[in-house]
């Protein structure tokens, strides 16, 4: 075989090691919907709202119609993950949302605290996508109760000033990794 012959990743390594650190991302939520937001951490989670599975109040898929970043750290509720996504409530601009993000559509995760950060793509063919969104639609995670008072005000409410410090900072992408 020459060098000049590209061989056919058939294992797919890409997508495995997409699969495999969405896993980090989805076991940290699911510690923290189990136990909360331990010492200083807190993340920027951005999703791409148009992903199948994505629930969002209209207001906020005209706001953010195609990416959407979102502050956890102060003042959410009802958090839940599941294997498949998870579900939480914000404030945005002293309106309560109920959000409902499925994993695959997550395309960055980073906790300042501790400058980790991982990017992803987000591919709506392959298979594993309609596996989560037949599970998502299957939990009970759709409708989330509305906040108390005191839940209302959210610091990091997903505005673009939040998008921005998050934008900035270092995010270890997976491309990096791959052959061009």
């Amino acid at each position: 075989m020459s060098d000049d012959t590209e061989v056919e990743d058939l294992i797919r390594y890409d997508v495995l090691a997409q699969e495999a650190l969405r896993g980090v991302v989805r076991k940290v939520l699911q510690e923290v919907a189990r136990t909360g937001l331990p010492g200083d951490h807190h993340f920027y989670i951005t999703f791409d709202t148009t992903f199948q599975g994505v629930r969002l109040s209209t207001r906020m898929k005209e706001k953010y119609p195609l990416e959407m970043t979102i502050v956890v750290q102060h003042q959410f509720w009802d958090l839940e993950a599941n294997d498949n996504g998870f579900s939480i409530g914000l404030s945005f601009d002293n309106i309560p949302e109920s959000l409902l993000i499925p994993f695959a559509a997550v395309t960055g995760f980073f906790d300042p605290s501790v400058q980790f950060g991982l990017q992803f793509e987000v591919d709506e063919q392959g298979g594993s996508v309609a596996a989560n969104v037949e599970a998502i639609e299957q939990t009970k995670m759709g409708a989330l109760p509305a906040p108390s008072q005191d839940e209302v005000a959210q610091e990091g409410d997903g505005t673009e000033d939040d998008q921005a410090d998050a934008s900035t900072a270092e995010v270890v992408s997976l491309d990096a990794f791959r052959k061009k």
